[in-house]
């Protein structure tokens, strides 16, 4: 599995994301620059030139007619896809931590840091309304006053957000009201990733609890633990197979100590139902940042601490492959 390796930045990758076809990968790092590929074969297609700092996170509306993109500048902006040109700038009190298009890309939302005096509040805009826009006026901001959004994404038909926290809650917050429809704590530490199932109805997230979780999508009930050696910060959800990718590895302040066997900088699989590890790619000379599986399932990408992002090719042997439990009891030999 030779990975085809996308130089397109100079600091550390936060985020990558592909478009709903998969034909284009979108990468954000903590350089201004946000970076869209060609995912077949690596090609740079362009860059969006505007932010001032590091970019935190980037999404793709359902036809890739338009980007957004959140920042450490206090922005979160919108983007033609195909011109680059910016489209919408939308200033804030504190960082851009997660955004997001919901279903039609009609509506986006976005997370602001709790920082310098300000709480971390969730903005939701109507882009069919020029006004919200121009007034920099959402249609609705929920405050997040107990702990700072970490990670959030779009529920099954935009109904609802679903958030994870620092503190390791979980709400699902609707995107009419504003109200907290669910809660649940099912981790000990900070939610670093949520990431839906292609069809919305499962999502995974990654703690720095060491374990990855997957929960039904409209009554966040706990379902599954992938554990892990620490630690492990992120996951994704194979589009058709019952397979989970788990990424992460020390923390990059320590990684000048170990080696990168050591360090766990290798992307781990799991199997979605029987909660077992089977399988484990290396590359990265530091924490993985990011995962992403192609919609096809086909490959999965990465992106590491060393500002590299990897598209991974599966082998034949993938796909070949037929997970077989014990059942309890047999021998193991």
């Amino acid at each position: 599995m030779r990975p085809i390796l996308l130089q397109g930045h100079e600091r550390s990758i936060t985020q990558i994301k592909y478009n709903r076809e998969g034909d284009l990968l979108f990468t954000v790092a903590k350089d201004p620059i946000v970076n869209v590929w060609y995912s077949v074969n690596g090609e740079r297609l362009g860059t969006y030139m505007g932010h001032t700092g590091a970019v935190w996170c980037v999404d793709a509306d359902w036809d890739t007619k338009h980007v957004l993109t959140g920042s450490a500048d206090n922005s979160c902006r919108l983007w033609d896809c195909e011109t680059g040109k910016q489209l919408a700038l939308l200033k804030t009190n504190s960082a851009v931590r997660t955004c997001g298009f919901d279903f039609g890309g009609n509506i986006i939302m976005f997370s602001t840091d709790k920082q310098m005096g300000y709480q971390c509040f969730v903005s939701f805009f109507d882009l069919r309304d020029p006004s919200q826009i121009d007034n920099n006026e959402p249609y609705m901001k929920i405050p997040c006053n107990d702990s700072k959004i970490t990670s959030a994404v779009w529920g099954p038909l935009g109904e609802c957000i679903i958030a994870g926290h620092e503190s390791g809650e979980l709400n699902q917050y609707s995107a009419k009201s504003g109200e907290v429809l669910v809660n649940v704590k099912e981790h000990s530490r900070q939610i670093n990733d949520i990431q839906l199932s292609r069809e919305m109805t499962m999502f995974v997230t990654a703690s720095k609890d060491n374990t990855a979780k997957l929960f039904d999508s409209t009554t966040l009930e706990h379902q599954k633990t992938f554990r892990t050696e620490p630690p492990r910060e992120l996951a994704a959800l194979s589009p058709n197979y019952e397979h989970v990718v788990v990424g992460g590895g020390q923390e990059a302040m320590d990684v000048t100590t170990t080696s990168t066997r050591i360090g766990k900088f290798e992307a781990r699989f799991f199997h979605l139902a029987f909660e077992e590890e089977f399988g484990r790619v290396k590359g990265h000379f530091g924490p993985i940042n990011s995962v992403a599986f192609h919609p096809d399932g086909k490959s999965y990408s990465s992106g590491g601490e060393d500002g590299y992002v990897r598209i991974h090719y599966f082998d034949p042997q993938y796909f070949e492959f037929e997970f077989e439990a014990r059942e309890a009891g047999s021998p193991s030999g």
